[in-house]
This record gives structure tokens, sequence and C-alpha cells, in this order.
């Protein structure tokens, strides 16, 4: 395996901002859990410290007994009874807090990851289009899956372990100026030498570990879209390109990590040698100060220093120093985690889709004199219920005319795809767009269903902007069947389903009839009980496609939107399908896309686009008369690219 080279220089690190929020966002969330683990963490770090202390004492006592003869055995053996006792209620006092503070965290982290795992998808669920058409879905995927593991390491083990060793750190050194200023000066300078030593290191791994977890969705995306294709892999023989490509993001992602774990593992054996010499040092110190009788400089004054003192001093030094290590070999934890919360955060905070309408889409009832009334059941009559500035409120009824006037649009705002674009479609017509891939017929009908906004000109829906419609409503009045049909893991009822989640199961099948997929659906094992996995792998494609037709024929939208809907049925199951489609269709405004001319010879007005822009329209008869470029489409003169 070749590695890759990497260049930290232009890497940013993760910024302890994210950290703060992390922290506010969990007490936010579960406030009263994590005071109560703040307040049981505490508990157990003093009495894990004054462990420590009371062996001073201990000391001190048995010192005292064999230097005085003067004390009474039974007196030093009741004060040995009392300090043991006291330990020992110390230490239960410490493991019940630590018992139930790691039963809590376990629990609220968890239900915290549930919280956030939510809200990620609560926020997807209103992201544009445009954001799903520009991120890799594996990469998304690796936000809900390595992002969230790294999250709960922080959140649960990590942030919960280091606040313990900060405490410990601030309470012991404390204690070290209280038993010497002098050989806490010590113990100062190797602090600072460690924090030195760790600054030094983690600048390098955090930067790492950052561009390693981007990586990580780099190579779930890359996996992602090599299954997604596998079978065209495999039919043109791409196994070795593909195996080199994965090499090249895994080797980048390898070679990140690697490097992290390097300096994040070498950190730990440094800083314990550190506070290995750091222990030495304040034994010749201390040992000097006993030997020169030098008084002991303390936070109350000067004091005589003893034997006892320095023995103290030592065990609090070793604590310190172990602490000092434990809270920076949870660096790599702290960094991974943060680097995990910013892409989830990122997620979070994506602006939503920009939903400005206030025209609704309301269940109706219409008198023999026109009148309009809204009703909460439905009666199969809607109408756009639009309210005015002065309060007032009125009814269209929902015809299904849209008109697009002098429209303009670019994915891009600085480069454009449609250009001057008009259509006139009313109620009950058959509207057919025809033209090369890349013409703009797929975006007209993304531009009326609001999944881009237009750049100029406008769409009008029964002569309301489509900008005042709300999305939801708006796109609750049209159905749509596209050449790449979406199947979900269930049965096939409730895949029909899918169009109208109120039908009931004879309208699942009567749609099902309506687009001639009833046949093949009872073949089937289990008929409309058949489970449906991955994307209906267990279909032909032209079954695939007829259950999409159907799940569009449940919905009985107004306005359908057939997007190369017959594309993937064969000849025989298109002529069955084109009468179902043709019944469907009857009554309702039709945007078709089709490759196969044959389909659309029906249609109202036929327009044909070139370069995002209209250049022919009029029915299949005039556009045959004029001889253009539909005309040589169609005798087969010129072909669709």
């Amino acid at each position: 395996m070749n590695k890759s080279s990497v260049n930290l220089k232009n890497v940013e690190r993760p910024t302890f901002k994210v950290l703060g929020r992390l922290i506010k966002d969990m007490i936010k969330t579960f406030p009263l859990s994590y005071v109560a683990i703040l307040i049981l963490l505490i508990i157990s770090t003093v009495s894990s410290i004054s462990n420590t202390v009371m062996t001073n004492y201990l000391v001190s006592n048995i010192i005292e007994v064999f230097q005085d003869g003067s004390i009474a055995f039974e007196v030093a053996e009741q004060r040995l009874i009392i300090l043991v006792s006291i330990m020992c209620g110390i230490y239960i006092i410490g493991t019940v807090s630590v018992f139930f503070y790691q039963r809590l965290i376990a629990i609220t982290g968890q239900k915290f990851i549930l919280n956030i795992r939510i809200r990620m998808f609560n926020n997807m669920q209103d992201l544009p289009i445009k954001y799903f058409d520009t991120h890799k879905h594996g990469a998304i995927m690796s936000t809900y899956t390595n992002d969230e593991d790294a999250l709960y390491q922080l959140a649960s083990l990590t942030l919960p372990q280091l606040l313990m060793n900060i405490l410990t750190i601030l309470i012991l050194f404390t204690i070290m100026l209280i038993f010497s200023i002098y050989l806490g000066l010590v113990v100062i300078g190797f602090s600072i030498l460690m924090l030195f030593i760790t600054r030094w290191c983690g600048n390098i791994s955090s930067k790492c570990f950052l561009q390693q977890q981007k990586n990580l969705a780099a190579v779930e995306g890359y996996v992602e879209e090599m299954l997604g294709g596998l079978k065209v892999v495999k039919v043109f023989c791409h196994e070795e390109r593909s195996l080199q490509g994965f090499d090249k993001v895994n080797n980048v992602f390898f070679t990140y990590g690697e490097k992290g774990n390097k300096y994040t593992n070498i950190l730990m054996p440094i800083l314990n040698n550190t506070g290995h010499l750091m222990y030495i040092c304040t034994a010749i110190v201390g040992g000097l100060l006993i030997v020169l009788n030098v008084n002991n400089l303390t936070i109350t004054g000067f004091q005589s220093i003893s034997i006892a003192t320095i023995v103290s001093f030592l065990l609090i030094a070793r604590q310190f120093s172990g602490s000092v290590s434990q809270a920076s070999s949870q660096f790599n934890a702290v960094i991974l985690g943060m680097a995990g919360a910013t892409r989830i955060y990122n997620l979070i905070d994506e602006p939503k889709e920009v939903d400005n309408g206030y025209v609704k889409l309301v269940n109706c009832e219409i008198d023999e004199n026109g009148n309009i009334k809204e009703v909460s059941h439905r009666t199969g009559k809607w109408a756009w219920k639009h309210p005015h500035s002065d309060g007032t409120l009125t009814y269209t009824p929902l015809r299904g005319d849209i008109v697009l006037k002098d429209v303009d649009f670019g994915y891009n705002p600085n480069h454009l795809v449609l250009h001057d674009i008009n259509v006139y479609a009313h109620a009950g017509q058959k509207i057919a767009f025809v033209g090369s891939t890349g013409a703009g017929k797929t975006t007209i009908t993304n531009l009326i269903n609001r999944f881009y906004d237009i750049a100029d000109g406008k769409i009008r829906y029964d002569e309301i902007n489509i900008n005042k419609i709300k999305k939801g409503d708006l796109r609750r009045s049209l159905g749509m069947v596209l050449q790449d049909t979406s199947l979900f893991s269930n049965t096939i009822m409730e895949n029909i389903r899918y169009g109208k989640l109120d039908a009931s199961d004879e309208e699942c099948i009567e749609a099902a009839k309506l687009a001639n997929a009833h046949d093949f659906i009872m073949r089937l094992p289990q008929g409309y009980n058949t489970m449906l996995t991955s994307d209906g792998a267990n279909l032909s494609q032209g079954q695939r496609q007829l259950l999409s037709i159907a799940r569009a024929a449940v919905a009985n939208p107004p306005v359908l939107i057939l997007d190369e809907a017959t594309s993937s049925i064969d000849t025989r199951t298109e002529a069955l399908v084109q009468k179902g489609m043709d019944a469907l269709m009857k009554g309702r405004t039709v945007f078709v896309i089709a490759h196969r001319l044959s389909t659309i010879r029906n249609s109202d007005a036929i327009m044909v686009l070139e370069h995002g822009r209209i250049i022919e329209r009029g029915t299949h008869e005039d556009l045959i008369a004029k001889k253009g470029t539909y005309y040589q489409l169609y005798t087969g003169n010129l072909e669709l690219e």
C-alpha cells in the first residue's frame, strides 16, 4: 500500500467554540440529569483526593508514634482506627457516587444522541433539493454513523473524565500549595513543560484527526457510489480502476489517521516520563529543604518541614502528574468528538428551504351557485385559500392552469440553462416536452414543483404566482412519475399507499389496476403483501416503474408530471400502461417528457427544446407540417441524444 503525503499547513484546527456549544446543548436538553452528574462527579473526585490527604495524616501519626515515645500505644491505636474508618467511609461514598454517576451518564448520553439524531433528521427533511444535489449521500450517512459515534464518545465518556481530571488537577494543586510553595514551584515548572508538550502534539494531531473525519466521509461516499453502480463496474470490467480509486481515498484517510495517532501515542510516554522526572526533582528538593533545615513556605506562612510532609506531597505530586497524563491522553477523543460535532452541527444549521408562501390548498364543497365552502374532510374537490392584507379570504377553485411567462433559470446564477420560456397549459391539457439530453425538459418540471426558484419571469398556477403558494400545498396538488423509481423497504401495498397515506386497500388495488400492475402483483408469492427491499431489487425495472405509476394514480392529483415514465417498460407493456395512463390523464393537466415520440402524438401542445430555449411549438400535425426539428426527430432523420 502506498502512503499518501499530507500537508497540514492550510488545515484548520477544530475550534473549541463547538465544544462550548455542545456543553450548553447538553445542559439545556437535560438540565437536571447533568446537574446530578456534575454533583456526583465532584463527590467522586473529592473522595478520591480526600483519601490522598488522609494518607498524610495516617503517615504523620505513624511517624509520631515511633518518634514520640510519650504517646500511649492505645491512643495511637485509636487514632489509626479512626483515620482508617474515615478513609473506608470516603471510599464507600466515592464508590457509590461513581456507580450512580456512570449509570446516569450512560442513560443521559444515549438520550442526548437520540435528541441530536432527531434534530438532524428533522432539519434534513426541510433542506432544499440543491443540498442533496451537491453533497454525496455517503458523506451525509457518515454524519449519522461515524460522527454520531465520535460525539457519543465525547459527550458520555471523554468529557466527564476530562472534567474529573481537571477538577483533580486544580484541587491537588491547591493542596500542594498548602503543603509547600517551594515544592509547588517545582510542580508548576514541570506543569508548564507538560502543557507545552501537549499543545505541540495536540496542534498536529488535532489537524490530522479533523481531516481523518472528513476523509472517512469521503471513503464511505465512494463505497456507496460504487455499490450503487456495481453492475456498471462489472459490465465495463472497471474493477481495477475502481480499486485504484478506493486506494486513493483510503490511503489519504489512513495517512491522516496514522500521523494523528503517532503524535497522540507519543504524548503519553513523554508525559509519563516527565511526571517521573518531576517526582524525582520534587523528592530531591524536599530532601534538601530538610537537610538544610529551610523553613517551608506555605500559603499560611513559614512552617517547619517534616518527612511526613514530603511523603504526602510526593503522593499528591504523583497523583497530580497522573491526572495531567490522563487529561492529555483524552485529547484524541476530544478532537475526534469536536470534528464530529462540527459536521453534525453543520447539518443541523444548514439553512432550511425558504418558504414564504401563504396560499394554502384546502378541501372544499361547491354549491350549485358556484360558492366555495372550506371543509375539513376529503371531498375530492380542492381550492386555493388566499388570505389578503386587508384580512379577507378568497377561494380559487383548483383547475390546473399553469403558465410560465418569460422564465429564465440557472443552477448557477452566472450560467443560465433556460432562456425566455413561455408555456401555457390550461386545465385538462397535455403538454409534451421534446429535446436532447440537457435541453432543459426536466428543469422546467423542477421549477413547477419549486424544487428550484426561477431567476426571472413568473410561473402562475390558477392565476396565482407560485411563490405565494406554500410549497407543501403546491406539491400536494402535483403528481410525479420519474424515470428513476424510488421504492421503500415495505410491502407493495404500502409503497402504492405512499401516494395517499389514508388510501384504503381497495383504492390502492384500483390504482394498480389502472397502471396495469395488478396482474404481476397477484403472481407474486404474497401478492400485495410482498416485501420490497433495496429499492425494489426483487422486481424488474419495468415492474418498479408500474408501481411508481400506481402510486401517482392513487394520489389522484389534478396535475401530473411524467418524466420519461415509460422509458423502462418494454413495448408490449407500454401499450398496456398507455391505456391506463390515458385514463389517469383524463381531465388533468399533464406535462410529459418522453423520448418515444409515439407516446405524445395526442398531446395538445408539443414543445421542442434546444439549449434551454423553445424552438418549436404546436400539435403533432402542425409540427409535422412545418418539417422542422420535430419532423426530423419523428421521421428518424435526427436522433435525440
